[in-house]
């Protein structure tokens, strides 16, 4: 499960010339053979509530969970855009484990954002530093020293079984007795949190979602980082590592998107499968009558094309927003609110499109769709779970664009 920093995963091709190391050329086939291995196991993933060790491990070795993160920590340093591709691939598989190990290699990206000594914290010793989080602040930090003293229960946190770390938020303290500051993320090692398995779920079951407690734990400042340098790219990382302008991407403009992929993969997953089997499927009698070929209802070949089309244009809306941040940051120029306000409006109705996508086919299912071994009405769950997720909600998201479109200041999350 663990490797030296330095080294490259197997299969990987030689380090380049700078001795930076490379995307392995095979990634998309390893990824696609764990995908259908991920497949096998999506029931017994939801089953567990956890992404099984074996996934994990056949990630990592792949090298999968260092694709953003920073070359001077054995990362590859990919824009976001591969990484959702992949994250396709895994999402139309196994939801829940493109939905936990997403993350897990998105928060790579996240701990390169922190000042230069946390992220030695984390990679320093060769470990893999797989980081799980919850974002919503959570109570009032206490100063303690050259740090603070955080406590309390984070819920949400995606992938817990299986992190190294933790990132919470909480609020710094005030200026005043009582009064709470700005909202920064807490970087903490497994050893000083407890995870509660409360994630019970109809939807993304396999996530491992489940809430972090914290009794009094000390941080240090430098494993802190304030939510509004994450919302504007402007961190102490995005200067560590000032070769790289995409890492002065603002988080949710790339980590949310991730997220929107999973929703995205897992309705071309479904509309795949039922590509694969409608065809041999017939009727069985009552108002259709018997024997007919369910592919020959103009009903379902209208569904399978609104299916299709919808996870089409999602899929071009989200890399396309991914590809234009990084482009900007390339240019010299900070992303703008205005560009952030439309990554957020792509990936919130890219999930909005996955939903209908997903619902079209499941509802042509037939009750044999209600067995729990069938992977498209997972799929329709799992969807569902992802749409419910605040940064993806329409109803949230676009209404926030919505205001800023009509000339009024946004309120939400950009």
């Amino acid at each position: 499960m663990t490797t030296t920093a330095s080294a490259t995963p197997t299969g990987a091709p030689a380090a380049a010339a700078d001795g930076a190391p490379q995307v392995p050329a095979d990634l998309a086939e390893r990824i696609g053979a764990i995908a259908e291995a991920a497949r096998g196991r999506a029931r017994r993933t939801e089953e567990t509530r956890r992404v099984p060790a074996a996934t994990l491990a056949e990630l990592t070795e792949a090298g999968f969970f260092r694709l953003v993160r920073p070359r001077a920590f054995g990362g590859y340093e990919t824009d976001f855009d591969v990484l959702a591709g992949h994250v396709l691939t895994l999402a139309a598989a196994c939801p829940s484990t493109a939905w936990a190990c997403g993350l897990f290699a998105a928060h790579q990206w996240l701990v390169a954002s922190f000042p230069e000594q946390a992220q030695h914290d984390v990679w320093g010793d060769g470990s893999e530093g797989l980081v799980c989080g919850s974002y919503a602040p959570t109570g009032v930090a206490r100063a303690d020293g050259d740090g603070y003293r955080i406590g309390g229960r984070w819920a949400f946190a995606s992938g817990s079984d299986g992190a190294q770390w933790a990132v919470c938020a909480a609020f710094l303290p005030g200026a005043a007795e009582g009064e709470r500051g700005a909202p920064v993320f807490f970087l903490v090692p497994a050893a000083d949190y407890t995870v509660d398995r409360d994630w019970d779920v109809a939807g993304l079951g396999g996530t491992g979602s489940n809430s972090i407690v914290l009794d009094d734990v000390y941080v240090p400042a430098h494993r802190t980082l304030a939510l509004s340098a994450t919302m504007s790219g402007d961190t102490p990382g995005a200067a560590v590592h000032a070769h790289n302008p995409a890492f002065r991407v603002p988080m949710l403009a790339n980590i949310a998107s991730c997220l929107a992929a999973v929703g995205v993969g897992a309705a071309a997953g479904a509309l795949a499968d039922f590509e694969r089997t409608a065809g041999a499927r017939r009727t069985r009698g009552a108002l259709a009558g018997g024997g007919n070929p369910v592919a020959g209802f103009a009903t379902v070949q209208l569904r399978v094309a609104e299916a299709a089309a919808s996870v089409d244009a999602a899929r071009e809306v989200l890399l396309r927003d991914l590809r234009a941040r990084a482009a900007a940051t390339r240019e010299g120029r900070a992303v703008s609110v205005e560009e952030r306000l439309l990554s957020r409006r792509g990936q919130a109705f890219a999930v909005l499109l996955a939903s209908r996508a997903v619902e079209a086919v499941n509802g042509a299912t037939g009750g044999r769709g209600l067995a729990l071994d069938n992977p498209i009405q997972r799929a329709w769950r799992d969807v569902g779970a992802v749409s419910r997720h605040i940064s993806l909600n329409w109803d949230a998201v676009g209404t926030m664009y919505g205001r800023s479109a009509l000339g009024l200041e946004p309120q939400g999350q950009y």
